[in-house]
């Protein structure tokens, strides 16, 4: 008797993937509680639920940055399926700011945010964000990473004590949100901006049509006007290109 399993492909690691139907549209449980988060995933168009996951977020010896977030993603995902229904996707993301070779998290006090800020400013850096969705019904996942170079403008002492006086800085990867409309810290954007909020937009979009989800509104449109940042790469990532 079929039983809905699809037998594995030739060379896999033998698990059977359970083949759902193509105008199936599950809900989305984010798993995470980051407001801005949030904010950028309420662009799509798509129901989702916050259900926060907890996970060690300790870098393994010589893992290299998008190593790490995609581990970490995967790891949050896993962490919130068993608070998730059968027929629900659910959707977790790790960010991390990377100044050369070292990956730099939230700042613990007012001083080393102002440490953080002036090791950035006036060169750029990276932003890696990876992205991992996981069918509860089956396990099926899939992960994306999208890589940003993040030029920082050469503010000043002054700026920077002001703002890490704000305290926006202590719940920020890197002591910096991008969005900040003060200190604006960054200057010439090219790449994928709502990563480096926190969720690539555009690489969620390709990722779901994994899974046979379409998009349920204007997701590169939505992102731009709402950020006010015109994007150079939404058509190549939903091309499947490697790019941001």
């Amino acid at each position: 008797m079929y039983n809905g399993l699809k037998e594995p492909a030739r060379g896999t690691t033998g698990e059977y993937v359970r083949i759902l139907p193509v105008n199936e549209k599950p809900h989305l449980v984010l798993a995470s509680n980051s407001s801005r988060r949030r904010q950028l995933l309420a662009l799509t168009g798509w129901a989702f639920s916050v259900v926060p996951a907890e996970v060690d977020e300790s870098q393994c010896p010589g893992e290299a940055p998008g190593d790490y977030v995609l581990r970490l993603a995967r790891g949050k995902a896993r962490a919130c399926a068993g608070q998730a229904e059968e027929d629900e996707l659910i959707l977790a993301a790790d960010t991390a700011v990377v100044d050369g070779e070292e990956i730099l998290g939230k700042p613990k006090n007012k001083a080393e945010a102002a440490k953080m800020l002036a090791a950035l400013r006036g060169h750029s850096h990276q932003v890696c964000t990876g992205v991992a969705l996981l069918r509860v019904k089956d396990w099926h996942l899939v992960t994306d990473l999208c890589v940003t170079e993040v030029p920082m403008r050469a503010y000043g002492d002054e700026e920077i004590a002001a703002y890490v006086a704000t305290g926006d800085p202590l719940d920020k990867a890197g002591a910096y949100g991008i969005q900040h409309p003060q200190f604006q810290p960054v200057e010439k954007l090219s790449g994928c901006y709502a990563s480096v909020m926190g969720l690539p937009l555009c690489h969620l979009v390709r990722s779901l049509s994994r899974f046979e989800v379409t998009p349920a509104a204007d997701v590169p449109g939505n992102c731009q006007s709402a950020l006010n940042y015109p994007c150079l790469i939404s058509r190549a990532v939903l091309n499947g290109e490697q790019v941001g």
